[in-house]
């Protein structure tokens, strides 16, 4: 007992030396860092798509083929023939009016199907199955042709910084329709255009794709978006049609840093063309053509980030490792 006590005065003496503001763990999440998170960033975009009315899915209509009928006999007329006495008889009968013979039916009597009849069911069976499979593609989010009823993709490509780039970002944000469907999908082909002529300062990126269900789609759009958005401080945003600009940010420059990070999100309805993994160079620009491939017919929603935004501001390679470590070396 008194060596414990001893060590308990030794350990409280040792808090005791500890500086005001020691930290003992260290906390790092995935996509996030303090620091990281204080640099200026800006986004464009809109979900106008979403609110779009849209036809809703037809349902295959059963029209029920008449019931089966019988071919009935048609009344015939005989001819009467005279009487003649018991011990007569006449030299020839008369032949009769028509070579076919009359037809006769016994109902209640019989066990076969007539064909109409066994159509009629086969047709029934059919379209129940047409319904029970359409109804299996609704739940799993599939169309018709086993495509998926909504995909959402999102690109991250880091790229050696230039005053060029970072400019024309901005002024294609500031330029957008955002409150369209066109607008929307000329946003998402200008960001595309910008860094296929930017190819050559291609260092990191990372392609993602969630397919599924029309319902589900916006949820996953916002996920995304809103993980973007918290990566950085936004110095400059331009989203459905509101543009709001934060002044008095005070760049902060650090004289490694040398890459911009721009990630492209986009929701579609339907499917967007295959992207071989691993990413690397011609990934990239193939995932740049397939967000590119989107018209005003099927966007949903697109938006557009970059970071830094604020002149002279730059990443450096240690803080795209830590604040997205999940992006492949192109």
């Amino acid at each position: 007992m008194r060596f414990t006590g001893v060590w308990i005065l030794l350990w409280l003496w040792a808090l005791a030396l500890l500086p005001t503001g020691t930290t003992w763990i260290s906390t790092s999440w995935p996509g996030w860092n303090g620091a990281l998170a204080q640099r200026s960033g800006g986004g464009v975009g809109g979900r106008g798509g979403f609110s779009t009315p849209r036809p809703a899915p037809s349902i295959p209509r059963v029209n029920p083929s008449p019931s089966p009928s019988l071919p009935l006999p048609t009344p015939r007329s005989y001819p009467s023939y005279p009487t003649y006495p018991r011990d007569y008889y006449p030299p020839s009968y008369p032949s009769y009016p028509s070579t076919r013979p009359p037809i006769y039916i016994n109902p209640g009597t019989g066990y076969g199907f007539d064909l109409v009849a066994l159509l009629f069911i086969g047709g029934i069976i059919l379209v129940s199955f047409s319904m029970i499979r359409g109804l299996q593609r609704a739940g799993s989010g599939i169309g018709a042709g086993g495509e998926p009823e909504s995909t959402v993709a999102r690109l991250r490509l880091a790229t050696l910084f230039t005053p060029e780039l970072q400019g024309n970002l901005r002024h294609m944000a500031q330029a957008a329709d955002t409150e369209s469907v066109r607008g929307l999908a000329d946003l998402m082909d200008n960001a595309a255009v910008l860094l296929l002529r930017d190819q050559a300062g291609w260092r990191f990126g990372l392609y993602e794709v969630w397919t599924g269900g029309l319902q589900k789609a916006e949820g996953q759009f916002d996920t995304w978006l809103t993980e973007t958005r918290s990566e950085f401080l936004e110095t400059y945003r331009h989203f459905e049609g509101k543009e709001v600009v934060q002044a008095g940010y005070q760049p902060k420059a650090e004289p490694d840093g040398r890459y911009i990070l721009v990630t492209l999100l986009l929701a579609v309805s339907g499917s967007l063309p295959p992207v071989p993994t691993p990413l690397r160079r011609e990934g990239a620009r193939q995932a740049l053509m397939a967000l590119a491939s989107s018209s005003p017919t099927n966007t949903l929603a697109a938006y557009v980030a970059w970071t830094p935004e604020a002149e002279g501001e730059a990443l450096t390679e240690q803080d795209l490792l830590l604040g997205w470590p999940r992006l492949e070396l192109l």
